[in-house]
């Protein structure tokens, strides 16, 4: 019996059936190099986000992008205030560079904005996952704008996740359009949780011309496969596939939710997007081996820093995958 992965937070729906007949045509192109700078996928990302190619970086992944961006810009001499928990990379990337990191508790970042504001270094850099991975927290795009500009005024980056932002519900919560405002902002996307792309690694990046021009020059030769390039343009093109997919998360969401919390030992957190963080009375390690010997995968959340043994991550499926992970809980 296969496993039933909820640990994985892609989009429920998967890949865009489209997609999938678009790549078995392009299995001709296997022996061929990849275009190094990706110049067809940019062109058809600037229709799709409205800014100039030379705004726009891809890479091989999200992640590839995050340490190519603490490699370019960060070093020995610069602060780094990371909010937790979150995801766990910009951490590893950040050290790797050789920065001071500080890190900032909260579960919601619109609960403490004042103090955190307070907190931002003078030439140094921000990150903020938005939403946030693991609680699914929507940090509001008014807060988000104090960030940047409090930012601004001491020299500082702000390193901003959008990676599950295009499956949140909320309108007009990105921040993309702001990238041709504030030259200290740099947004991060990925194909991986949105269209379902996982496998193929890619994601881009958006930020001003400058700070683009020198991650161009820093990515290694061909570090995006064709297939890869012409999937995610593939992917742009069912775009309106994700209005599809934001009314299945946000109604499983709240399906999950409700049946969650009337379970024993179980408590949820709101979420903006397609996965939730779970209190469990229950020791995570210990659940993920009970809940995998009914072939159910979970996240265990006590290797995010902030999160301990009674954290759990579950992503939102479809109906039929949700009702199998709520008897299982049931029954533990």
């Amino acid at each position: 019996m296969d496993i039933i992965d909820f640990s994985s937070n892609v989009n429920p729906l998967g890949c865009h059936p489209g997609v999938k007949k678009f790549l078995k045509k392009q299995l001709k192109f296997i022996s061929t190099y990849p275009d190094s700078d990706s110049l067809s996928l940019r062109a058809n990302l600037k229709w799709y986000t409205g800014l100039n190619e030379s705004q726009i970086l891809v890479g091989n992944g999200a992640t590839e992008i995050i340490y190519n961006f603490t490699k370019a810009f960060l070093n020995e001499k610069t602060s780094v205030l990371i909010p937790i928990p979150t995801f766990t990379e910009y951490e590893k990337a950040s050290k790797l560079s050789g920065c001071k990191i500080n890190f900032y508790k909260t579960f919601n970042l619109n609960d403490n904005i004042d103090d955190f504001l307070k907190i931002i270094p003078k030439n140094g850099a921000v990150f903020v996952c938005n939403p946030n991975n693991p609680t699914g927290v929507l940090t509001k795009k008014s807060n988000m704008i104090k960030i940047i500009k409090n930012a601004q005024k001491k020299s500082t980056l702000v390193f901003v996740d959008e990676t599950f932002i295009e499956l949140i519900s909320e309108e007009n919560q990105s921040l993309i359009k702001l990238i041709k405002s504030y030259e200290n902002l740099f947004i991060l996307r990925s194909f991986t949780k949105s269209f379902g792309l996982a496998g193929l690694r890619i994601g881009y990046g958006v930020g001003n011309k400058e700070m683009v021009n020198v991650l161009q020059k820093l990515k290694i030769p061909w570090n995006v496969s064709n297939i890869a390039q012409n999937a995610a343009s593939a992917a742009i093109c069912y775009h309106p596939f994700l209005e599809k997919s934001r009314a299945l998360i946000e109604n499983e969401n709240q399906f999950l939710k409700k049946s969650i919390s009337k379970i024993k030992n179980f408590s949820c957190y709101n979420s903006s997007t397609n996965f939730i963080l779970l209190n469990t009375k229950i020791k995570s390690k210990t659940l993920q081996k009970k809940l995998l010997r009914k072939n159910i995968l979970i996240r265990d959340c006590s290797t995010f820093r902030g999160l301990n043994e009674n954290y759990i991550r579950i992503a939102v499926k479809k109906r039929k995958d949700n009702l199998k992970l709520i008897k299982a809980l049931e029954a533990i």
